[in-house]
């Protein structure tokens, strides 16, 4: 069995109009699969829910125009093959690949960089909300695979 580490997360970030949510699971999920840290590169697999976090629309209040930004979410498990990771290092190395791929799919946002932040397991389960979208790394390494969906 590969050593792993397994990380609880956040991600967030606001993202343009009409931005499809599918299509940003899916590419923070691809942006997982190979991370690096000062050069050196490890595998990533990483198996969430992603949702819209659109703020709640009071009795007489307008839903949000189609026009302004949305917040996308996503709560989930990042698992990261090999020994000496710390959770910090971890979504640090995320953050920066994340970002990159928002940026160059989605451009400037309203956010100069996603929040990526690792949170407790209890509250993966208990917050992702009801009929968020399931997203997982494409073809990841099996043992990888394995260990994160474990935790689903």
């Amino acid at each position: 069995m590969l050593d792993a580490l397994i990380v609880p997360l956040f991600v967030t970030t606001d993202l343009p109009p009409g931005a499809d949510l599918a299509e940003f699971g899916e590419i923070v999920a691809e942006a997982a699969r190979s991370l690096d840290r000062d050069g050196l590169r490890y595998d990533g697999f990483l198996v969430g829910r992603v949702f819209w976090l659109d703020r709640p629309v009071l009795p007489g209040q307008r839903p949000p125009s189609r026009t302004e930004m949305r917040f996308a979410g996503l709560l989930g498990y990042l698992a990261a093959a090999g020994e000496g990771h710390t959770a910090r290092q971890v979504v640090a190395d995320l953050r920066r690949a994340v970002a990159a791929v928002v940026a160059a799919r989605f451009g400037e946002t309203g956010a100069p960089v996603p929040a990526v932040f690792a949170i407790r397991d209890r509250d993966v389960r208990e917050r992702t909300p009801e009929g968020a979208m399931l997203v997982d790394t494409r073809d990841a390494v099996a043992d990888l695979v394995t260990a994160a969906r474990a935790y689903l």
